[in-house]
């Protein structure tokens, strides 16, 4: 079993959920495309958020995992989630 390796599995199938996660709400909520959708976001101090609302598909690799008992691909996914908790607070510190 190569710890390293499941828990940086875990972290990137993470950050595919995180984009997937944004791409999905952009492509449903708005009438932009991703990259459009993103700057427009950035300019208007919304980026924080839509981060956010992208992690929340993070809940599903992160469950699925653990139902498995693949512990460490689960502490992957939570890795990049507290990651991007951390870039929130510092996008709200900053008020970018």
């Amino acid at each position: 079993m190569n710890l390293k390796k499941d828990i940086l599995e875990g972290f990137f199938i993470g950050v595919l959920s995180n984009f997937s996660g944004i791409y999905l709400y952009v492509g449903i909520a708005t009438d932009y495309d991703l990259f459009d959708a993103i700057e427009l976001a950035y300019h208007d101090e919304f980026l924080g958020a839509l981060i956010a609302i992208g992690a929340i598909l993070n809940f599903i690799p992160f469950f699925v995992y653990l139902k498995k008992d693949k512990i460490y691909k689960a502490r992957g996914v939570l890795l990049l989630s507290m990651l991007m908790a951390l870039v929130i607070l510092y996008l709200n510190i900053t008020n970018l």
